[in-house]
């Protein structure tokens, strides 16, 4: 068994890391200076209360405080979240999302190593914009016009830093959520391995850490109902990006996120993997994968129906897609399941 799986059973039982208190003793002024309030009223879509005791009730309410003989605690998961600076709380410093930009395609050259100073909750806008402002531009000509567009579209950097921020494990000592931008590519990765096998992400949902997943949901950060993969699919079948590639490193869960990329310059595995996400999302989507569809996801005429066929063939021989075997042996109305259906 591994690290992670063993360091789950230890624990289970004990007390969750999230709900241990991360400074007691408090007075409700130090809890109001220390936790960005009137951001979680706003994020929750509530009125602000004309009085403070209406501000620690619904902290209170929430959990993410308590009332103890000595005043006030707040729990580790109210300072994740809401923290006004990471700094105020030292065994939640480490915990802080880190984005490292290179200057290649290798750590080499750090052009940048800037670590986040808010909670998560209020300052995740803050986070994605930051992370969309370091990312390498691309010149592009559309309509006869030249534009710049970033290397990867925002809309899986949001759902995969959501991602990574609810799904790592806090137990792991030492290391943090990381958002690494190469000029090529940009890597996601937090701390733990996944609780849902990688080849799973797109159809099946299993969060670690319940509380700060439900409280991010309400908050609009995330939706806790697994679409946030779908919608990475996606956003590169759209932008005609290869396939994101997700692994399970070391004590770590690591997504690639690829910049723009010819199909002639697709390897075979880039094309594998390609092929088993199209497969998967037509599938949770009520769909079936055909060679016609896959060359849509491609954008490859209808001349290339033998070069997806080999491409279909690959993945059947690798065991992550299989026939539908509702359509008989027809080759003409073939269509095709990911392998766990």
């Amino acid at each position: 068994m591994s690290e992670d799986q063993l360091r789950r059973i230890f624990t289970e039982g004990g007390p969750d890391w999230l709900e241990e208190l991360a400074k007691p003793d408090l007075d409700a002024d130090q809890v109001i200076e220390l936790l960005d309030t009137q951001a979680f009223f706003e994020l929750l879509f509530l009125p602000y209360p004309t009085e403070r005791s209406g501000v620690l009730d619904r902290l209170l309410q929430e959990r993410l405080i308590d009332m103890t003989p000595d005043g006030l605690s707040i729990r580790r998961l109210g300072a994740i979240l809401l923290a006004k600076r990471f700094e105020d709380f030292p065994d939640l410093s480490r915990k802080a999302p880190r984005v490292v930009v290179y200057a290649g395609t290798n750590k080499l050259e750090t052009k940048l190593d800037q670590v986040g100073g808010k909670g998560y909750a209020v300052g995740f806008q803050g986070l994605v914009r930051f992370v969309m402002s370091q990312l390498p531009q691309n010149e592009v000509i559309e309509d006869a016009l030249r534009k710049e567009v970033k290397l990867v579209p925002e809309v899986p950097i949001r759902e995969l830093v959501a991602n990574a921020l609810i799904h790592q494990d806090f137990r792991i000592s030492g290391t943090s959520m990381m958002v690494e931008i190469y000029t090529d590519r940009v890597e996601i990765s937090n701390p733990g391995e996944p609780v849902v096998p990688v080849e799973r992400f797109i159809d099946g949902y299993q969060s670690r850490n319940e509380r700060l997943a439900d409280l991010m949901r309400r908050m609009r950060i995330c939706e806790e109902k697994s679409s946030g993969i779908d919608k990475v699919i996606q956003a590169a079948e759209a932008f005609q990006l290869p396939a994101p590639d997700f692994r399970a490193g070391h004590q770590r869960t690591i997504v690639t996120i690829f910049g723009p990329r010819d199909f002639e310059r697709m390897d075979r595995d880039d094309r594998i993997r390609a092929c088993y996400q199209h497969c998967a999302l037509k599938w949770v989507m009520g769909e079936r994968m055909t060679n016609q569809s896959l060359r849509g996801r491609f954008k490859l005429p209808e001349a290339k129906s033998a070069i997806i066929s080999q491409i279909i063939a690959a993945s059947i021989e690798v065991s992550l897609i299989k026939p539908d075997e509702k359509m008989g042996t027809s080759r003409k109305f073939a269509r095709y399941l990911p392998f766990w259906a």
